[in-house]
């Protein structure tokens, strides 16, 4: 049976962007994609698979509290230069098992938001992006 109280709380998360603490962060998730090619077996009438390769894809949610992610991509984007970030992901939930905390690098984003902003509404921006290499810290 499981303990509920082992069971990790995301209010416990934090990210770090190049070494800075967002604390604006709500919601930051990644996904490890993998790509496959099907191998035709002669005499097997089922479709094995081989990985080719792999992708890391991703979502960050902040709270509108500066234009951070705007000024850093607005003029480089328009002279064709990619900025490329590392973020470290950490959930450390004190009732549950501990910490868990992985780095991803090589962060490009997909988009950023110029502006944005609705009448008696807080302001969330999102943020998808990918990933070409990740560790396991701890």
């Amino acid at each position: 049976m499981i303990d509920p109280k082992r069971i990790m709380n995301g209010s416990h998360g934090s990210l770090w962007v190049d070494n800075e603490l967002w604390a604006e962060t709500e919601n930051f998730d990644s996904v490890v994609n993998i790509d496959y090619e099907s191998v035709n077996i002669a005499g097997n009438l089922g479709t094995p698979r081989k990985q080719v390769g792999w992708n890391g894809t991703g979502n960050l949610t902040v709270h509108k509290v500066n234009s951070r992610v705007s000024k850093m991509m607005a003029q480089r984007v328009k002279t064709g230069q990619t900025p490329r970030l590392k973020f470290v992901g950490k959930l450390a939930d004190p009732d549950a098992f501990g910490a868990e905390r992985v780095a991803f690098y090589d962060v490009t984003l997909d988009s950023f938001t110029l502006r944005k902003f609705e009448q008696k509404t807080n302001m969330k921006i999102e943020i998808p992006f990918q990933f070409s290499d990740y560790d396991w810290i701890d």
